[in-house]
């Protein structure tokens, strides 16, 4: 994979408008049938250490952010993803200081209210997936109208991993398990693979083909552990606020040079 310097290739003003599919000034790459994953699913980490290398408030690193989200969900439009998730705010993040969350519920309600008029233009679709309990009333309403004005679009799913815990959207889905078959609607021999998947927040979205996670660390922080079971993996070092399209077309060009086998295996002697 080619280094990823997308700050020397995007505006320094990560609040300037984002330009559409399509817009940008370097085309999308070619690809080949097969080779462009289904479902990329994101960790968009670095934002506080991005912010505080330039002397700047952890705050200011999320605000930098929607500039690389907006600009990404372009990019994959470009290259034909078709399912699109990002991890927002989990269920550990709670941990958080106070002032921290405040700002990170606070904004996350207004970008989805000044973005969805722009994302329902790409023909994007907005999901949420996450626990409500906790999770601010303002958000779950951004969410739900944003979901509303967008749920004809069949172009890109964006699904919006908010207050979301990938032990706890098992342990959900156990619990539904657990009182079908205490009501006699399930029985413990119907309990498969697929019955278990159809329990799961979003069950027609399909397993995640390739996760990546910027900021150099390397680890899955409890993030669609169901979904990721086959992913191919990519930690990129460019930290979340420098990420765009252009690195996100470098991570799907090496996706397309893996072989994935599911588990099987050819001799080759």
């Amino acid at each position: 994979m080619t280094h990823l310097t997308p700050m020397d290739r995007a505006p320094q003003d990560r609040t300037a408008p984002v330009a559409g599919p399509g817009e940008w000034h370097a085309p999308c790459p070619t690809f080949h049938a097969g080779e462009v994953p289904a479902h990329v699913a994101l960790i968009m980490d670095g934002n506080g250490r991005w912010a505080n290398s330039r002397g700047l408030t952890r705050t200011e690193g999320h605000r930098a952010g929607e500039y690389a989200l907006m600009d990404t969900i372009a990019g994959a439009i470009d290259a034909g993803v078709r399912y699109l998730s990002v991890y927002t705010f989990s269920t550990e993040n709670w941990k958080r200081s106070p002032a921290e969350i405040n700002f990170i519920m606070n904004y996350a309600s207004d970008v989805l209210a000044r973005r969805t008029g722009q994302l329902n233009e790409w023909g994007v679709r907005v999901r949420w997936s996450g626990r409500e309990p906790r999770l601010w009333k303002s958000v779950i309403r951004a969410l739900s109208e944003a979901g509303e004005v967008t749920k004809k679009n069949t172009t890109l799913d964006l699904v919006m991993c908010v207050n979301y815990g990938g032990r706890a959207e098992i342990a959900d889905a156990a619990r539904k398990i657990a009182a079908e078959a205490a009501a006699g609607k399930l029985s413990p021999r119907g309990v498969t693979e697929k019955s278990f998947a159809r329990h799961l927040y979003l069950p027609d979205v399909p397993d995640v083909d390739v996760m990546i996670r910027t900021s150099g660390e390397q680890r899955i922080s409890n993030y669609l552990l169901w979904q990721l079971a086959y992913a191919e993996m990519m930690f990129v070092d460019t930290p979340w606020p420098a990420f765009d399209r252009e690195a996100l077309w470098d991570c799907l060009l090496a996706y397309a040079g893996r072989d994935r086998r599911f588990g099987g295996a050819i001799d080759k002697i």
